[in-house]
């Protein structure tokens, strides 16, 4: 048994003993008035505290109504220690039972009016209060009519939303490459393609992520990728040419990305332009090596390319016995002073 437990049992044998103490010294009536009493006793300190927190952040109305329930709550206490009224104390329990209900309903539709709670959606639909049917529709999980109450709203993103619930992901595919035409943001270009592929429109979804990839050059390689998958070479060569473009571009501040372009260029049937660029590969790798043995591995890839085996062999068994070297000195790291083995 752990601490936690142990102090768990503790507390309620020691609760169950003072009750029991009670019992014994003025009977049940008297315990019933300890309950009451600290029960309203806990209430009326807590409304207490939140009552000052809320005057303090001068929040007048709320603090205004968190006072009335606070003296409410100490009249309670009042009665229960002095044992007077029960009725009146019974009264103020069941009206903080209420409050703590309607709390809690309220709660459960926080943007709906008081008024509005009680009226079906296709009422609040037919007197324009958009906003209040499109969370009743979303509660009676009719995804589909909150979609439309939100693009009345204007509230696209929302529209989007309700229309992937309601599984209709053309149409939140649609939004998002409107909301692109209109604010110019590439997240909506990347949502659309989502959006497009859930609904099965690879070509839409390549178009989507063609866009995408004019803002975002990287993503290039997934749109040859993909035209490739839908048997349209042509735009998967000219997909793969900007990949091409991208990667050269980016190899000229950071020499890793010539392996990226050896392969595109193998790819393209540019044999010359691989070689070149794997060799580049390899004088980057070669160079990485001498700081970082891991980068053997690497080297080892390179002479691949190049098709020169023996030095790739070469490359790969020094990587293997850096590994090696690396796994022992682990080994000899994890067996701590003291231990013996069996």
């Amino acid at each position: 048994m752990d601490k936690l437990k142990a102090y768990l049992i503790g507390f309620l044998i020691a609760v169950v003993a003072i009750a029991a103490g009670i019992v014994w010294y003025g009977g049940w009536k008297l315990l019933l008035q300890v309950i009451l009493t600290l029960g309203f006793l806990g209430v009326t300190l807590m409304l207490l505290f939140f009552t000052g927190l809320t005057l303090y952040a001068e929040s007048w109305k709320y603090g205004a109504i968190l006072a009335i329930f606070t003296a409410v709550s100490g009249y309670g206490l009042y009665l229960s220690a002095t044992w007077r009224s029960l009725n009146v104390v019974a009264g103020i329990i069941v009206f903080f039972i209420a409050i703590v209900a309607f709390g809690i309903w309220y709660i459960s539709e926080p943007d709906l009016g008081l008024a509005d709670r009680f009226r079906s959606a296709e009422k609040l639909e037919r007197a324009g209060k958009y906003k209040a049917a499109a969370r009743k529709y979303e509660k009676a999980g009719n995804y589909l009519k909150a979609a439309e109450m939100y693009e009345k709203l204007g509230w696209m993103e929302s529209a989007a939303w309700a229309y992937e619930k309601a599984e209709k992901y053309e149409k939140a595919a649609e939004i998002y490459e409107a909301l692109y035409d209109k604010e110019k943001d590439t997240y909506y270009l990347k949502e659309a393609h989502e959006y497009w592929k859930k609904a099965g429109n690879m070509e839409r979804a390549a178009k989507a992520l063609e866009r995408y990839a004019e803002e975002e050059p990287w993503f290039w390689e997934d749109v040859a990728k993909l035209y490739e998958e839908l048997g349209n070479e042509e735009k998967a060569r000219e997909a793969w040419e900007r990949a091409l473009e991208y990667y050269q571009k980016e190899a000229q501040e950071e020499g890793v990305f010539y392996e990226d372009v050896g392969n595109i260029a193998r790819r393209l049937g540019k044999e010359e332009l691989a070689r070149e660029a794997y060799e580049k590969f390899l004088e980057y790798c070669l160079k990485e090596a001498e700081q970082d043995p891991m980068w053997w591995k690497h080297v080892a890839e390179a002479y691949d390319y190049l098709g020169e085996k023996e030095k790739a062999e070469e490359a790969r068994k020094r990587y293997e016995e850096y590994r090696a070297k690396i796994m022992r000195a682990n080994e000899e790291t994890s067996n701590f002073p003291g231990e013996k083995e069996e």
